[in-house]
C-alpha cells in the first residue's frame, strides 16, 4: 500500500468519480490512476468503486469505509511533513492567505505589516477571491488560512472560527435627499436604485433577507465584488450603496457620506477558517492571533479537534 494509491481513491470521489479530472489534478495520467487504484483493491481485497465498463459510477460500502480513513492517513502524513519543516526550518516557509476584498483591503493589512515584521523570512501568499473560491482553496490545501463571511461555515472539511461582527451601512453622495429620512426605512431605501454586493459577498444575504421579510422588491441596478467599485459608481450619482461599514472612511472617500443602517440590516461575522485534521505551523497560529486576537492556541486546537467554539464575538 502507498500513500499515492490513497491520494488517488480520494482524488477520484473528491472529482465526483471523475478519474481524468482525479489524474490531471494530480499531474498523472487515467491509466496510472486506474491502475493503482485496482492495484490497492487487489491488496484491501475488496472493490472500493463500482464500476461500469471502464467507469467509475458509484461507490461501495466497503469502499466509503477505506476512503475516510484514507483521508485521515493523508491528513496525518501531511502533518507530519509539516511539523518536521516547523521545527526543522524554523521561521522559513510560506503562508497562504485567502481573503475576500473586503477582508484583504480593510480588514487584514495591519495583521499582515505586523507578521511580515515578525517573521521576514516566511513568504505570505494573500490570494483574493470569491466566499466559494476561499473555501475551495482551503478544503484542497491551496491556502492555509481563509477569511469570508460567507460560505465557510458551510463546509464539512473546514473549521470555522468566528473572528468578529460587522454591520452594513449606506452611502451616498454628500446632500442626497435620503439623507434627511431619517431614521432609515428598507422602504425609503427601496425607492431608490441601490449598488452592493455580488450575492455570495460580504454580508449580502443579509441584505436580501431583510426586504424580504418586510415584502420589499429593491431596485437592484448594479452589483460589485468590492466596496471600492460600489462606492465609485455612487459617487457618480448612479444610485445608493449598501456596503460594510468597514469600508467606508470620511477622509478617503470624499463626495459620500455614510447613513446608519444598523436597525436596518442584522449583523454579519467574519470567520477563519483552517482545513480540518490538519493543525497549523507555529507561525501560523501567530498570523491567527494577529488578526483575531481571542483565537490562541488553545482556542484554535480546541476548534481543530471538534470541542466547539467556547468564546464569543
Amino acid at each position: 500500500m502507498k500513500l499515492q494509491q490513497l491520494r488517488y481513491i480520494v482524488e477520484v470521489t473528491r472529482r465526483g468519480l471523475n478519474v481524468s479530472e482525479a489524474a490531471e489534478a494530480l499531474y498523472t495520467s487515467q491509466p496510472g490512476v486506474s491502475k493503482q487504484i485496482k492495484l490497492l483493491e487487489d491488496e484491501l481485497g475488496v472493490m472500493i468503486f463500482e464500476r461500469s465498463g471502464k467507469r467509475f459510477t458509484g461507490i461501495t460500502e466497503p469502499g466509503r469505509a477505506v476512503i475516510e480513513r484514507a483521508g485521515q492517513i493523508l491528513r496525518e502524513a501531511e502533518n507530519l511533513v509539516r511539523l518536521g519543516k516547523d521545527y526543522a526550518g524554523g521561521e522559513t516557509g510560506t503562508l497562504t492567505v485567502a481573503a475576500t476584498h473586503t477582508q484583504a483591503r480593510y480588514a487584514l493589512p495591519s495583521a499582515v505589516r505586523e507578521f511580515m515584521a515578525r517573521h521576514p523570512t516566511v513568504q505570505l501568499i494573500l490570494r483574493q477571491g470569491t466566499p466559494t473560491q476561499i473555501a475551495d482553496w482551503v478544503e484542497k490545501g491551496d491556502a492555509d488560512i481563509g477569511i469570508a463571511t460567507e460560505a465557510l461555515s458551510d463546509r464539512a472539511g473546514l473549521v470555522s472560527l468566528p473572528v468578529c461582527q460587522w454591520r452594513h451601512c449606506v452611502i451616498a453622495t454628500s446632500g442626497h435627499p435620503i439623507a434627511r429620512a431619517q431614521p432609515l426605512s428598507l422602504m425609503e431605501l427601496a425607492r431608490w436604485p441601490l449598488i452592493t454586493y455580488n450575492p455570495d459577498f460580504t454580508g449580502r444575504s443579509r441584505i436580501t433577507q431583510a426586504f424580504e421579510r418586510h415584502n420589499l422588491n429593491p431596485r437592484i441596478v448594479l452589483t460589485a465584488l468590492d466596496a471600492d467599485v460600489i462606492k465609485t459608481y455612487v459617487n457618480m450619482g448612479l444610485g445608493l450603496g449598501i456596503i460594510a461599514a468597514m469600508a467606508f472612511d470620511p477622509a478617503r472617500d470624499t463626495g459620500l457620506e455614510a447613513l446608519v443602517a444598523e436597525h436596518l440590516f442584522e449583523s454579519n461575522t467574519t470567520r477563519i477558517a483552517l482545513r480540518h485534521g490538519i493543525f497549523p505551523r507555529r507561525f501560523e497560529y501567530d498570523f491567527i492571533r494577529l488578526f483575531a486576537p481571542h483565537l490562541d492556541k488553545w482556542a484554535v486546537d480546541s476548534a481543530l479537534q471538534g470541542e466547539g467554539e467556547s468564546y464569543q464575538v
